[in-house]
């Protein structure tokens, strides 16, 4: 979307009925919960409304990740503040064609308080079987360095920022228990510039969760 001199990328895939975005967790279910047809025995003639009812775990589409996910003393979605999600200066890595995107893709870089956001290219395997198996996820070396630099947000366009052959998380505790937001199951990054894009990814409000969809963009000039 173009406004004036502005653009907005949309970096975010599509929540509908069914999508399976983490194997092993369940679908959302998107339905009515008063229909249209229903809404005109309750309203005047040629008045009608629709409400929606979801269920879903948090984990599902594009979804911001907050300390609260990984330690139970960390803040929820309710505690981040606007400043931390919304605004940020943003910078991309291409890191496409690697499954372990270690340091050397992040060092040299200046990365103090941006959002720094690593374009793998998986998502193009976004809602089929492979997307799970063998993606891209970042080194606990990588962690500790971008957690050095003072980053504010890491975002990827994989299925998860962590190695999940294994049952450890590092890449989770080292950003999170240093409350450096994390955005999985991004889209589109290619269509982002490696600088000059500022990038916003903002939760509802929501008091005792740590996880939730987002709807993330970048904002870049041109």
């Amino acid at each position: 979307m173009k406004k004036g001199n502005l653009r907005l990328i949309d970096l975010s895939h599509t929540i509908f009925d069914g999508l399976v975005t983490y194997k092993g967790l369940p679908a959302p279910v998107i339905c009515d919960y008063l229909s249209r047809e229903r809404s005109r025995e309750l309203y005047e003639a040629g008045t009608e409304f629709q409400i929606g009812r979801i269920d879903m775990v948090a984990n599902t589409g594009t979804y911001l990740d907050c300390p609260f996910h990984r330690y139970e003393n960390g803040k929820d979605l309710s505690a981040i503040a606007l400043e931390a999600v919304a605004e940020l200066d943003g910078i991309l890595i291409n890191a496409t064609g690697t499954m372990e995107v270690g340091l050397p893709f992040f060092e040299g870089r200046d990365l103090a308080g941006k959002a720094v956001l690593v374009h793998t290219g998986w998502s193009r395997f976004w809602n089929t079987a492979q997307y799970f198996e063998n993606h891209p996820f970042l080194t606990a070396e990588a962690a500790e360095y971008l957690k050095s630099q003072g980053v504010r947000l890491v975002g990827i366009d994989s299925h998860n920022i962590d190695d999940t052959r294994t049952q450890s998380r590092p890449v989770h505790s080292i950003l999170l228990g240093a409350d450096i937001l994390i955005v999985e199951h991004m889209a589109r990054l290619d269509q982002l510039p490696e600088s000059g894009f500022v990038f916003s990814a903002v939760p509802p409000k929501v008091e005792g969760m740590g996880t939730f969809p987002v709807r993330a963009f970048g904002r870049v000039r041109g």
